[in-house]
């Protein structure tokens, strides 16, 4: 069998589009570039201690940033504004959009959001840790600055997402419209093949992901979801459900992908509207996981019908296997 790279997948991918211009592609070849740069990084972190630790300075969150949140966040940046196919970017770890003002982007027809390194507390205890992206075609005229609205779309509108994840190996796992496919990257030659095509995740899973540690804190509905994973008994009278939380977003939802399962990060009363963020992190894996046969939901809706507000928007969050989602709803829907 062939092995087949990313750029010779979205090369052949792109004659399935017929007056293709290419943009997606430097687009999609940019991440790739920005993900290897960063994956180094990550795997010197054990050696290289000036590259641990924070930077001393907090994101509009209000949280710490870690030196390699820096490192990842420029990375990214600068690898997609020279590509020249892009007119703005809006990252996680930035209090606004970045507009990339020369004639070139200007002309540019798609904007990129970005959570450059998510999870990146995790690296000091070598855990995975991810990025996301998110790419729209902008809503402004071409040859004008981007503006904000360009950023504030609904998921249904995004025309290609994917995340990175940094575990024992790195891979990159990205749709556009039209199913899911993820790349393992070779490091002895630095090439990402294809090593999983077509994307499925089973319609049931065995798997919850949730901090039950804020059980109490949660809206009853969620609250019984879960107590009901931890007790569900089955003809034998095992618990056919395990609980499985990493703490870092891409590695949880990536296992899930694959395994079948469903992540909550629901509202708590310290946190009323949620904690992740909709442009950033849920609307980029609810395309995902639509493209693989799964659902995502805030509370009382589609994730990707939500239209955003503000860029570092927050919502609940909860996403994975269909029949999981479904039950959830269904407690939801009985409040």
């Amino acid at each position: 069998m062939k092995n087949v790279t990313v750029g010779e997948f979205i090369v052949e991918s792109q004659n399935n589009f017929p007056g293709s211009t290419g943009e997606l592609s430097k687009i999609l070849s940019a991440v790739k570039l920005a993900s290897k740069i960063v994956s180094h990084q990550i795997n010197k972190a054990g050696l290289a201690k000036e590259i641990l630790g924070s930077s001393g300075r907090e994101n509009i969150q209000g949280e710490d940033q870690q030196k390699l949140d820096v490192f990842a966040n420029d990375s990214f940046i600068n690898a997609l504004s020279a590509r020249g196919v892009i007119c703005g970017v809006a990252s996680e770890e930035n209090d606004s959009f970045v507009a990339f003002k020369n004639n070139v982007n200007n002309d540019a027809k798609y904007v990129v959001l970005i959570d450059p390194l998510d999870g990146s507390s995790n690296i000091d205890v070598n855990v995975s840790v991810g990025s996301i992206f998110s790419v729209y075609k902008r809503q402004t005229q071409k040859g004008s600055p981007v503006e904000l609205k360009d950023f504030l779309q609904p998921g249904n509108q995004q025309v290609a997402s994917g995340y990175i994840i940094y575990g024992s190996s790195t891979m990159l796992v990205y749709t556009t419209g039209r199913g899911v496919n993820g790349f393992t990257f070779d490091p002895s030659i630095g090439v990402f093949f294809l090593s999983h095509p077509n994307m499925k995740t089973p319609d049931q899973g065995a798997i919850y992901s949730v901090n039950e540690g804020n059980l109490n804190q949660f809206k009853k509905p969620v609250a019984e979801y879960i107590k009901f994973c931890q007790s569900q008994n089955n003809s034998q009278g095992k618990n056919p459900y395990s609980s499985r939380y990493i703490g870092s977003l891409v590695a949880d939802f990536h296992r899930n992908l694959i395994k079948g399962g469903i992540y909550l990060y629901p509202a708590t009363k310290i946190n009323p509207t949620g904690k992740l963020r909709l442009t950033y992190e849920c609307a980029p894996l609810a395309f995902l996981i639509e493209q693989a046969g799964g659902r995502a939901i805030s509370e009382n809706q589609r994730i990707m019908d939500i239209i955003p507000t503000e860029l570092h928007q927050r919502v609940p969050f909860f996403v994975g296997s269909k029949n999981m989602i479904d039950q959830l709803e269904e407690n939801l829907e009985r409040e």
